[in-house]
């Protein structure tokens, strides 16, 4: 079975979320935020193209897969099961389908991991991305960038072993 990661960056710095992507390996960073700009510091996409080019990671914007302004809404809101109704509606649509598919084309290829905000993703339109790539052959695998050292500790756990550590 092949694996796509997902990672949020809610409550991390841009330096902890990029170790967690060395540590654990990432190659590829698919950003599905609507609108891929960021109050916070280092993650609106030009920033945040230009810092995970530094480390050796490529970015792949596809706002495509971004979740409608009525389902962020909704999820703002709290009301987890509108958002997923209006998310999904989205998702399935033919031109969303055809992003997934190209999606889990290039994961055939690299190590890709889908960036949005929320750290939990329950709460995020990523896991429904994730779960449109299962007929593809993916299961997920949540990253939590607040503690790049629990790859470290944990290495043995993860899909695919962390590289050697400098």
């Amino acid at each position: 079975m092949k694996s796509v990661f997902t990672i949020g960056y809610e409550g991390t710095d841009i330096d902890r979320f990029l170790r967690t992507l060395q540590i654990v390996g990432i190659e590829t960073v698919a950003d599905v935020r609507a609108i891929p700009l960021s109050r916070k510091k280092g993650f609106s996409k030009n920033t945040l193209k230009a810092r995970l080019e530094e480390v050796g990671i490529k970015y792949l914007p596809l706002s495509a897969l971004g979740d409608p302004k009525p389902g962020r809404e909704a999820a703002k809101a709290g009301d987890l099961a509108k958002f997923r109704h209006i998310y999904s509606a989205h998702v399935d649509r033919p031109d969303s389908a055809l992003v997934i598919a190209e999606l889990a084309k290039t994961a055939e290829r690299t190590k890709v991991c889908l960036l949005c905000f929320e750290r939990d993703p329950k709460t995020c339109h990523r896991l429904i991305v994730g779960e449109r790539m299962a007929p593809y052959g993916y299961t997920m695998s949540h990253l939590y960038a607040d503690d790049p050292q629990r790859y470290v500790r944990n290495g043995a756990r993860l899909v695919t072993s962390p590289p050697a550590l400098a």
